[in-house]
């Protein structure tokens, strides 16, 4: 007896090419945050620091990539997250305990561990967080993000290899003091800078471009100076974008209760 044949075939699912590169340039941001720990257990933390900016730089591509190749997932949203803990949670850590925690004993060791949680913590949150937001706060991170926590615990270790000597350092108190701070700011709700969605004239682009340019270039030749100043100027800036936050959802909550008001006003005519 002839059996039925079967019309329908199961066809393979592709995995679309432009999805590949975003999640390549995060697992070579994997590699080069793993690389930064190889180079710190050697004693080479010039190499490793610059490891850590570049694994930074890739985070910040990686994403935009994505969205303006249409080539986003699930899977790279969570495999960028797996990166940010591993760069900017585990390796800065590894990298502080190897020159300066280590000296500190058992309480070094607990910083490290706090830290990597708090780390943890905040990208944890940020998943869940993502989608719930108003447009306008795109603007803003809850909290500081976790590139720029890596960045402000090796900043005291950044401003050693600099040649900005204006005050003696006591690096056996400043270290923990600012792996506490950093800490508290990763899993805080203060508001900080995104820079995701930057509005400029037309007009400017020419010396934004400039700027950017005169940046690099200065990175390049004065690395550790630039980083250090850089550092600091990130610092200065959470209060200003708390107030700013502030002032843009007192302005939104204002115009609100205005169309709130006009809608409940009645037609006496």
């Amino acid at each position: 007896m002839q059996q039925p044949k079967n019309h329908f075939k199961i066809v393979p699912e592709k995995t679309n090419a432009r999805v590949i590169l975003p999640n390549m340039l995060t697992l070579i941001g994997v590699c080069i945050g793993l690389t930064s720990i190889r180079f710190a257990l050697d004693g080479r933390f010039e190499l490793a620091i610059v490891a850590i900016i570049i694994a930074a730089i890739i985070d910040g591509l990686d994403g935009r990539i994505a969205r303006l190749i249409k080539g986003t997932s699930k899977v790279g949203k969570e495999l960028d997250s797996l990166t940010d803990m591993i760069s900017f949670g585990v390796a800065p850590a590894f990298i502080m305990y190897f020159w300066k925690l280590n000296t500190l004993g058992k309480f070094g060791w607990l910083l490290c561990l706090v830290y990597v949680i708090c780390v943890a913590l905040r990208l944890a949150r940020f998943n869940v967080n993502s989608s719930q937001e108003p447009s306008w706060k795109d603007n803003f991170f809850q909290g500081v993000p976790s590139p720029a926590g890596g960045i402000l615990v090796l900043s005291p270790l950044i401003f050693s290899m600099s040649e900005i000597n204006i005050i003696p350092i006591n690096y056996t108190i400043l270290v923990p003091c600012i792996f506490i701070l950093t800490s508290l700011l990763l899993i805080s709700k203060i508001p900080t800078y995104s820079f995701k969605k930057i509005v400029i004239k037309r007009s400017t682009t020419i010396f934004l471009l400039f700027g950017i340019v005169l940046f690099f270039g200065l990175l390049l030749i004065y690395t550790f100076e630039i980083l250090a100043v850089s550092s600091f100027i990130y610092l200065l800036l959470i209060p200003i974008s708390f107030l700013n936050y502030q002032k843009i959802k007192k302005d939104k909550n204002d115009t609100i209760e205005n169309e709130d008001e006009n809608e409940n006003l009645e037609d006496i005519l």
